[in-house]
């Protein structure tokens, strides 16, 4: 009998005004506590985070696969300097042969190796383009000329997507650090992200096909 009265006094319609002003209260409670506490931000920004450099990514990629055509257009130019050639062609094969996976952005240093490869690759392409002023005939390659415009498009592109990841980031570890989200970053182990980095990471690494075993045409008199 005393179950039976329990049992009645659990399922019993909450009639009592104060009784429903309570619950209220608890709910009201409860819904800003999660939002306060920075989850729906934390999984927001992670998405955009993962989105940016996804994006820069693909910018890279486009970089490495113009690679072997401005090459391959440049050293048709007779006696082009070698030199400057094998540099590019070897700063792309170093910076596609990292191998990116998602666990890079949670690691700084392999973060780190990836971006300072990207950058001499930037360099080497950079010395490319001064080289290549020095020959009025490559100047006057209308193929070269517009290899040269996507280029450089592309590098804006790359420096746009590296903005925006940057800013993503950025927001995520200040709501990492910042009280009180900073105590649903530990319970969740959200980490801080490394600031600053492409889906499709197998096809980045493959290697540029190059050959400079033919030999360059013979200078215009």
């Amino acid at each position: 009998m005393h179950n039976a009265n329990s049992a009645w006094r659990l399922h019993r319609p909450i009639t009592d005004p104060v009784d429903i002003m309570q619950r209220l209260l608890a709910i009201i409670a409860a819904a800003l506590l999660l939002t306060g506490c920075g989850y729906n931000d934390f999984q927001r920004l992670d998405e955009q985070s993962k989105a940016a450099w996804s994006e820069v990514l693909n910018q890279y990629q486009r970089r490495a696969d113009l690679v072997p055509n401005i090459v391959a257009t440049v050293k048709g130019e007779a006696n082009f300097e070698q030199e400057t050639l094998t540099k590019v062609v070897e700063a792309r094969a170093k910076a596609t042969s990292i191998q990116v996976t998602p666990e890079t952005l949670n690691n700084p240093e392999a973060f780190n190796k990836f971006q300072q490869a990207q950058g001499e690759l930037s360099g080497a392409l950079s010395r490319l383009m001064v080289v290549a002023e020095r020959y009025p005939q490559l100047q006057a390659n209308q193929a070269f000329r517009d290899l040269r415009v996507t280029l450089e498009g592309t590098e804006n592109r790359i420096t746009v997507a590296r903005n925006r990841y940057i800013q993503t980031v950025q927001e995520y570890n200040v709501l990492a650090r910042s009280f009180p989200t900073n105590l649903t970053a530990m319970v969740m182990h959200y980490a801080p992200k490394p600031s600053f980095t492409v889906q499709n990471e197998a096809q980045i690494s493959l290697p540029p096909k190059v050959d400079f075993s033919s030999p360059a045409p013979a200078a215009k008199p």
